[in-house]
């Protein structure tokens, strides 16, 4: 298995373009299934969560090819309804497939998603909402055998969390429900809206994306269409803290400034410089910076709990203490005893972590035990004196489109061994 050699200390200097975003791709490609016609997905970016779900199209029968940040997909010929266990199985998300096979094929047989082991992510919101639509849904053998005998219908559903994953599985699964379908406590991030942009041009109605209620009119058919992916807002906070952590001055194209809302004003806080123009965002990085009081994850557009861990390494080497309140999932500290054994002073005690700065962190062998956790260990590597071995890159890889690579082009000395 690949491992990542970071060699600390070593101050960042450049630009550099941030991907697109996972999060918004994953949807959109599984939402595609209900289309005719070529799509075309720019900014689409290479990752192995993207390759699991083009995965999952072609055994389905769609035709996927990938140029550089594009993929042109095509779904005219799908011949199948099920997936197997070994597709599913590589990433959480693909349990958003559910909604868009049975609403293009009127049947579905999947297993239950995997994915990183961060806590509970119940998928019964998705299973209820679709069960409201019309859908008959039996657990048999591990799968879930579904089908729709009526076909799907619109109705109101309400959300008793705004999740991501079931707010994206019902506005899929409504875009060819007859009637309407309005989702109330409805997610809200950023996500969302970039899969409703792409429905919509594809033929969908959908309406409020972005706010606590969404309308979907179901229509007859969606055809292909053009759509360029949103920049992913995780990986410019990762960038920003790896800045923030050197010392360093760097320069983010093609960001949303939106979309960082909550974080800005953190690395600001902690006495970071932030300028923002026309889509690039430049951050100036005292040589220590100064804690961030504390942090509490939320729902958008309240502090992502993804950019949690890479915001918890930062503070490792603040000077102060910062306090983090993990409000999402309930197994997300699994990268503090990493950041422990390179010399970082973190408690926990539930859903809180207590970190108090040190000055300087030292290199050591630690295992990325998931994608975002992964992220922190990178962080602190790249202020840490010494060497940093990391294992478990393929948690990294999930999520981050050749980060050696990006980290080298702005000074990081970090090679794939």
């Amino acid at each position: 298995m690949s491992k990542l050699l970071v060699t600390g200390r070593k101050k960042l200097d450049g630009e550099v373009e941030v991907q697109g975003a996972k999060n918004s791709a994953l949807p959109i490609i599984a939402a595609s299934i209900l289309t005719k016609g070529e799509n075309v997905i720019h900014n689409c970016p290479s990752l192995s969560d993207v390759d699991a779900s083009v995965n999952i199209l072609r055994y389905l029968g769609c035709t996927v090819t990938r140029c550089d940040k594009t993929l042109l997909v095509k779904c005219d010929d799908i011949n199948r309804f099920d997936v197997p266990v070994e597709l599913m199985r590589k990433t959480r998300s693909s349990i958003v497939f559910l909604g868009a096979i049975l609403a293009r094929t009127g049947r579905a047989r999947i297993s239950f998603p995997g994915g990183c082991e961060i806590g509970s992510r119940p998928i019964d919101l998705h299973l209820n909402s679709l069960r409201e639509m019309g859908a008959d849904i039996r657990e048999k053998h591990g799968y879930l055998e579904c089908c729709v005998p009526n076909g799907l219908c619109g109705t109101k559903i309400t959300l008793s969390f705004p999740s991501v994953g079931a707010t994206e599985d019902i506005m899929i699964a409504a875009c060819l429900a007859k009637g309407t379908t309005t989702i109330i406590n409805a997610a809200r991030e950023p996500e969302i809206c970039d899969l409703a942009d792409y429905l919509n041009s594809c033929g969908a109605d959908i309406s409020g994306a972005g706010e606590g209620v969404v309308v979907i009119e179901g229509v007859s058919s969606l055809c292909g269409s053009v759509h360029t992916i949103i920049p992913d807002r995780i990986v410019a906070a990762t960038l920003m803290s790896c800045a923030a952590v050197t010392g360093s001055k760097i320069i983010l194209n093609g960001i949303i400034s939106s979309h960082l809302a909550a974080l800005i004003p953190i690395f600001k806080n902690a006495g970071c410089k932030i300028r923002i123009s026309d889509g690039n965002l430049e951050i100036n990085a005292p040589e220590r910076l100064k804690s961030m009081k504390t942090i509490r994850t939320m729902p958008f557009p309240g502090f992502p709990t993804d950019a949690q861990a890479p915001l918890l390494a930062t503070a490792c080497v603040a000077d102060g203490t910062t306090v983090f309140v993990e409000n999402i999932f309930e197994n997300r500290y699994r990268h503090i005893p990493e950041l422990v054994r390179m010399g970082a002073a973190v408690k926990t005690e539930g859903k809180v972590a207590v970190a108090e700065g040190v000055e300087i962190l030292y290199g050591a062998s630690v295992e990325a035990p998931d994608l975002r956790g992964g992220a922190a260990l990178v962080i602190a590597g790249l202020c840490a004196e010494g060497k940093t071995e990391i294992g478990g890159v393929e948690y990294i890889e999930r999520g981050y489109e050749c980060i050696e690579s990006t980290l080298t082009s702005i000074g990081a000395d970090i090679k794939k061994i």
